[in-house]
């Protein structure tokens, strides 16, 4: 039987929760990673008027020292808030993108004759498998960053928005309705698009480039370096997008759930560009990137091994 045939024999829900698990596993293991980036992301911003007052962005400050004053000033389990949202998001997000890809690639799209998928096909199937999978969690990633950043708060002397995962979705559907819960949707799936385009495509394609031309078996080492390398792309595909998709998702809004700071992504987009340059879109690529190459290493080579364990071909 070939590996086409026992893929589509292997029953969906089976894939999902494989998926989702070495998600799991990923994201406990690199969230602290996440937390930094997000902090860094946000620093810099136009500060918000406040009762007639602007309030001062704070100081900059550097990946290990923004890691290292989270820690010394809230605690090192502050590393870890908002990780719960962060692992329901998972379990939707890269369960459903992982299942779409590979039905995409198998079923929809298909692969050439000689059993390779091009990489105009893996381009299309990982950006549409990205989008829609970012699409159906993105109420759990705007709770995740809400809840990151309640420390911040705290520090600057700001009453708490939020008090766990279940009042962050309630407060958010009682201020904005069920729309609410898809604030910052469009950069939220433009993110996710390029993200996928990066890491999917990437490692789909690089991992049977070095199966077809080199002596790599496909094992751990074949994982790993395909990992690393859509890691790197994802980050450098990823980042503005990101850094757009935290800051309107961030903002304070009004009482019809519409942002006070930015009008749309595209706004966002134009004034972090004006008022900061360019290379505020790649403000926490470093975290970014030092993030996504054990997270998608951790989730690659887990998700690989769950399939083997469990009786199904490679990736």
């Amino acid at each position: 039987m070939s590996a086409v045939q026992e893929n589509s024999r292997w029953p969906r829900v089976s894939k999902f929760t494989l998926s989702a698990c070495a998600a799991t596993v990923a994201e406990l293991v690199t969230f602290p990673l996440d937390l930094t980036k997000t902090r860094l992301q946000i620093q810099g911003e136009g500060g918000y008027r406040q009762h007639g007052a602007s309030v001062q962005p704070p100081k900059y400050r550097g990946m290990l020292r923004t890691a290292m004053g989270i820690v010394r000033e809230e605690g090192p389990l502050k590393l870890w808030q908002g990780v719960t949202p962060a692992i329901y998001r998972h379990i939707v997000y890269s369960g459903g993108r992982m299942l779409a890809y590979e039905q995409l690639r198998e079923s929809v799209l298909g692969r050439s004759e000689d059993g390779v998928f091009p990489v105009w096909k893996a381009v299309i199937g990982s950006m549409i498998s990205g989008a829609l999978g970012q699409f159906i969690a993105s109420p759990t990633d705007l709770v995740k960053v809400q809840m990151q950043m309640e420390g911040r708060r705290r520090l600057e002397g700001k009453p708490p928005r939020v008090h766990g995962v279940y009042h962050a979705f309630t407060k958010i559907v009682a201020e904005g309705g069920i729309r609410g819960l898809w604030a910052g949707w469009v950069p939220n799936v433009q993110r996710a698009a390029l993200v996928n385009l990066g890491d999917l495509m990437t490692y789909d394609t690089v991992k049977h480039f070095l199966l077809r031309n080199t002596s790599i078996p496909d094992n751990s080492i074949c994982h790993g370096l395909a990992s690393i390398c859509s890691g790197l792309v994802a980050a450098i595909m990823g980042t503005p997008a990101d850094v757009v998709k935290t800051r309107v998702m961030n903002q304070p809004r009004d009482s019809n759930g519409r942002g006070l700071v930015y009008k749309s992504s595209t706004d966002c987009l134009v004034q972090s560009v004006r008022k900061e340059g360019f290379f505020s879109l790649y403000k926490g690529f470093l975290p970014t990137w030092f993030r996504m190459a054990p997270w998608s290493l951790t989730f690659w080579l887990t998700f690989e091994q769950m399939r083997r364990a469990m009786g199904i071909s490679s990736f």
